[in-house]
């Protein structure tokens, strides 16, 4: 007979670590090649954070009614498809046929195509368009992190995070892998102590289950000298090969890319369509000032291809994400800094300890 202090047992045992067998084989890893010589570029993105979470939120401009969708911290690729799809359902109930989206990154594009299947005509206006928007310099790992100050953010948006992330990623993986540039790595995450209480990455965090093969590896397993290391399976987006495919989609279902800046909120007025959906991340204080959103200044170096190395690295302060067209590294988070360039103390010192890492790969 199974009984209450059992089954409190089996419930403690599901939430301990998933330890490795010490007698299973070392996974042979290609070592990554860090050096100045290999460098192609070093690039800079800026993460559109707000400490409450990201905005989904309808209000009127005159005539016109305005859902403002932006605010993704570091996820806006991860969470695009969902949040998406609650920007819909603020765009429904105006019984608008045709919308107006402005910013054509992953967010902007995510809710045109949303709007499509629902039957909702969709024209995007953009500054920029791919490959020179930010979500182009995207990590783009697919990880709901970055996205909101645990000091701030109520249980009620975390709940609906929760939801949307796993509307987001069965998103992505209903769609052709290799068409859109999507891929599952096998990951490694690197602690010298043990994960936050807070970290997505515990066995008993809201999206565990998303991180297919989520446990901790034994000593005798593992090819990193750390104490502790967590191996899961990432899906992994790039960019130039997902944002151009989408765009793809978007024409084919009869959607238009103008390109226009807007200075000013009173231009909106001139628009055709009823609805606006505001998906400018950033951008979107020169028209709409928020006093809560500031940038996260990002960085990152990429190396130069190297097929053979298929894995996804997460040291600490660090990250090495594999793709077609090079081998990224990153590992920078710099609040309150706007600026574009790429700051060269930043480079070395993420050059300096992934060449220690990889050196040290067994």
């Amino acid at each position: 007979m199974i009984t209450r202090r059992t089954m409190l047992a089996l419930g403690a045992l599901a939430l301990m670590p998933r330890i490795g067998r010490s007698d299973e084989k070392k996974p042979k890893l290609a070592a990554v090649k860090v050096d100045r010589s290999r460098i192609l570029r070093t690039i800079v993105g800026l993460r559109p954070f707000r400490p409450s979470g990201y905005l989904v939120r309808g209000e009127k401009l005159g005539a016109k009614t305005v859902v403002h969708h932006y605010g993704h911290g570091g996820a806006g690729v991860t969470l695009s498809w969902g949040t998406a799809e609650l920007a819909a359902n603020q765009v429904v109930p105006t019984g608008a046929k045709r919308v107006a989206i402005l910013g054509c990154g992953a967010v902007g594009l995510a809710t045109a195509r949303v709007l499509q299947s629902r039957g909702i005509s969709a024209t995007i206006y953009t500054r920029d368009r791919p490959p020179h928007t930010l979500s182009d310099v995207a990590g783009a790992r697919w990880y709901p992190f970055d996205v909101f100050d645990r000091k701030v953010a109520t249980q009620q948006f975390l709940d609906e995070l929760w939801r949307v992330s796993r509307v987001a990623y069965a998103a992505f993986t209903q769609l052709p892998a290799a068409e859109y540039g999507i891929y599952r790595h096998p990951t490694y995450a690197c602690r010298n102590t043990p994960f936050p209480k807070e970290s997505l990455l515990n066995f008993d965090s809201p999206v565990h289950d998303l991180l297919p093969g989520l446990r901790d590896m034994s000593r005798g397993e593992s090819p990193f000298p750390y104490p502790i290391v967590r191996t899961f399976e990432t899906l992994m987006i790039e960019p130039g090969i997902y944002l151009p495919a989408v765009i793809r989609d978007f024409h084919k279902a009869g959607g238009k890319i103008v390109v226009r800046d807007f200075e000013a909120v009173a231009e909106l007025a001139s628009l055709e369509e009823p609805v606006i959906v505001n998906c400018l991340g950033l951008g979107s204080t020169v028209l709409f000032p928020d006093a809560e959103m500031y940038p996260i200044k990002g960085q990152l170096t990429i190396l130069q291809p190297q097929p053979e190395v298929d894995y996804v690295t997460l040291p600490p302060d660090l990250y090495m994400f594999p793709r077609k067209d090079g081998i990224v590294l990153g590992g920078t988070f710099e609040r309150h800094v706007s600026t574009l360039e790429p700051n060269p103390v930043a480079e070395e010192r993420v050059l300096t300890n992934h060449a220690k890492f990889f050196a040290a790969l067994q």
